[in-house]
């Protein structure tokens, strides 16, 4: 090494160490994470929050609940798509009838009994053809029912506490809108 170099990279601190993460900074990560993994913007989540917290029950469960039953996210757990960005762009392009109708809004809530199926027009279509071949033990979700021989299935209900297997602590994203 040359000598007056300086051995460290540039930006770099020398001394110190790295703080831990404060409460509100692990509140706004995992907010951050269920935007994300849901693929909504902020002003739209935090419409979610509101009415989650108009609702009657915990507003942590209830958030969840919206979260759930929107379109490409059931889309998404139905085996439809293999990510929620692509659901949403398969519902963005009109690939879905819902209880008969087109549907092609992403935020589109479910309501319990709805019933969603693919146009019959994009049945050969290359993300559906892969579904046509799995069998109805295949989709785990209690709250879906599915029929993949039609391409079609039944939002039964959203999804109770216990069912429900999400890797977001929703009440962390609660105290954070609560401060």
């Amino acid at each position: 090494m040359e000598e007056g170099r300086n051995p460290h990279p540039p930006g770099g601190q020398r001394f110190g160490r790295r703080r831990t993460a404060s409460d509100y900074n692990t509140q706004l990560r995992e907010k951050q994470k269920a935007k994300r993994m849901y693929g909504v913007g902020e002003r739209q989540f935090r419409n979610y929050y509101k009415a989650a917290t108009r609702k009657k029950g915990i507003t942590g469960d209830q958030l969840i609940e919206l979260l759930e039953r929107r379109l490409d996210n059931t889309i998404y757990r139905m085996g439809f798509a293999v990510s929620r960005a692509q659901a949403r762009q398969l519902v963005c392009h009109g690939h879905f009838y819902v209880n008969g109708r087109i549907a092609d809004i992403p935020s589109y809530q479910l309501r319990d009994g709805d019933k969603v199926n693919v146009k019959p027009q994009k049945v050969k279509a290359a993300p559906f053809q892969e579904v046509l071949n799995l069998k109805p033990e295949d989709c785990t979700y209690p709250w879906i029912e599915m029929d993949f021989s039609r391409l079609n299935g039944v939002f039964k209900h959203a999804p109770q506490k216990g069912q429900f297997d999400h890797q977001i602590q929703v009440n962390l994203i609660v105290e954070f809108y609560s401060r």
